[in-house]
């Protein structure tokens, strides 16, 4: 069996200017799928709610649904990272942020787990990583704040871009081993990412990012949302013969060589 990928590893991509690859994941079947197409990183985020659920938002997505999602990527998988999301209200303290984490990595099988949220989770991402958690930070739009902030691109005002540049910069110090930007203008994106030695992974972050990731379902046309979709989603499978295999590999091979996202799926 292969050996999976470790946050040293994607730290060593970054280094050498290799860009990774992500998408969403929240079965053993298309963990194979996403695996074999050369995915590096299986996110099994609480947007399960929205694609598998059918909720409005992520914000119901229980713990124990992550644990049993996280759990059937990781026996899919062979060579990819898992990293899964901490969902809603799972982390609002520390000690309550590792308990959450250990059942991800302990009963999930995760590699990383993932939260929201700038200053107020330092001691957070200290506490789990004193504990050997490795971290992913997220920060720009954060889907679980959706109720106090909406959808909307985060960091076109100046002091909002500088309090994101240094969030990032102290969750980095913090421990962080990733960090996901989410829907900030791509100049601010670039500029984090040349900041940072952790791996910036963009969704709605143009093309400068040390990686990309979309939501699996958005890749495959099946997007849940009504009207038009976010400028960052694009549709791989439509018009091309491999399949969803082929699909997953031609997002792979976009993002790798750097012609996705285009100018136009980001934000100025």
């Amino acid at each position: 069996m292969n050996t999976p990928l470790s946050p040293a590893d994607l730290r060593a991509r970054k280094a050498a200017g290799e860009p990774l690859v992500a998408l969403t994941c929240y079965d053993a079947a298309f963990a194979r799928v996403l695996d074999r197409a050369g995915v590096d990183i299986l996110l099994v985020g609480d947007s399960l709610g929205m694609v598998l659920q059918g909720r409005e938002t992520t914000l119901p997505v229980d713990l124990e649904a992550m644990v049993y999602h996280t759990a059937c990527v990781a026996r899919g998988r062979r060579r990819a990272l898992v990293l899964a999301d901490l969902p809603f209200l799972s982390y609002t303290t520390p000690e309550r942020a590792l308990h959450s984490a250990g059942r991800l990595l302990q009963a999930g099988g995760a590699q990383m787990v993932k939260l929201e949220g700038g200053a107020a989770r330092l001691d957070t991402v200290r506490r789990l990583g004193a504990e050997g958690i490795p971290v992913c930070a997220h920060l720009g739009l954060l889907p679980q704040s959706v109720l106090r902030h909406g959808y909307h691109v985060h960091g076109r005002e100046p002091a909002e871009a500088e309090c994101i540049l240094q969030d990032a910069v102290a969750m980095q110090k913090a421990g962080a081993q990733m960090l996901v930007l989410e829907c900030v203008p791509e100049v601010l994106a670039a500029e984090i990412a040349q900041a940072l030695e952790i791996p910036v992974i963009g969704i709605g972050a143009g093309s400068r990012c040390d990686g990309q990731v979309l939501v699996l379902y958005d890749l495959l046309g099946l997007t849940p949302l009504e009207g038009e979709p976010p400028r960052f989603v694009r549709d791989f499978l439509t018009g091309q013969d491999g399949g969803i295999a082929g699909a997953v590999r031609a997002y792979a091979e976009a993002v790798r060589a750097r012609a996705w996202p285009s100018p136009d799926h980001g934000y100025a």
